[in-house]
């Protein structure tokens, strides 16, 4: 398989001239050379395949010569929303969620929070998306949303929503088209649960022992992106 690289233009069969840090990631860490075959997306949902023309400094110059589509999306919105966990766990968590093929991600700022969520934060996080984008063969970007507040974020939503609570009777059954909401380490306010649940948000338990954070936002991906749950 070529090398892949993310490019924030408009691609299509022929020249293609691309510049900035995918470019120097091209030329300089992964020396790549004249005749080199490479793999280019750009979030549109097509892979476009080529060969390395010519190599500057700070400019790399491609043919595309072929257009794919390959089926690697779930088919279905999943989106997960989640306070952020603390240290490298929060790049650990967006790298699986993008494997995983969830197609929203939303930073939840929440009482107990312990993670500071803002648009430093966000644009980090879509940084990791790309990467793992570029390594996992997903040609659709998973969407990272700006930070939001949960009091104020929640009772906007609409459609199935679902919280994870340790605490809940009621087992998750996978089922595409789903937020599922994670919150932080000491787990949502009473005052934030009562408002989420008088905005129809339902409960639901992930198993009967306490997950961090970012285990607990995988397994619901895992369970609600299951192909048997479309």
């Amino acid at each position: 398989m070529s090398d892949r690289f993310f490019v924030e233009v408009a691609l299509g069969p022929g020249t293609i001239v691309l510049e900035g840090p995918e470019a120097r990631h091209l030329a300089t860490v992964r020396r790549l050379e004249t005749g080199d075959a490479v793999t280019l997306f750009n979030g549109d949902g097509h892979e476009y395949v080529g060969r390395v023309l010519e190599v500057a400094k700070k400019r790399v110059t491609v043919n595309v010569t072929s257009v794919a589509t390959p089926s690697r999306e779930l088919g279905f919105n999943l989106h997960i929303a989640s306070a952020l966990p603390k240290a490298d766990r929060g790049d650990f968590l967006i790298e699986k969620l993008t494997e995983l093929g969830v197609t929203d991600f939303t930073p939840l700022v929440t009482v107990r929070g312990v993670v500071k969520a803002d648009a430093a934060k966000a644009d980090k996080l879509r940084r990791a998306v790309i990467e793992a984008s570029k390594q996992c063969g997903r040609n659709v970007l998973m969407r990272v949303h700006p930070p939001a507040k949960w009091l104020d974020w929640c009772p906007r939503q609409t459609g199935p929503r679902l919280i994870a609570d340790p605490h809940a009777n009621r087992p998750a059954v996978g089922g595409g088209g789903v937020i599922v909401a994670v919150g932080p380490e000491g787990g949502f306010s009473v005052q934030e649960m009562k408002v989420a649940l008088a905005a129809g948000w339902e409960t639901i338990t992930l198993g009967p022992r306490t997950l961090r954070v970012e285990t607990a936002a995988l397994a619901a991906a895992v369970l609600f992106g299951l192909p048997w749950g479309t």
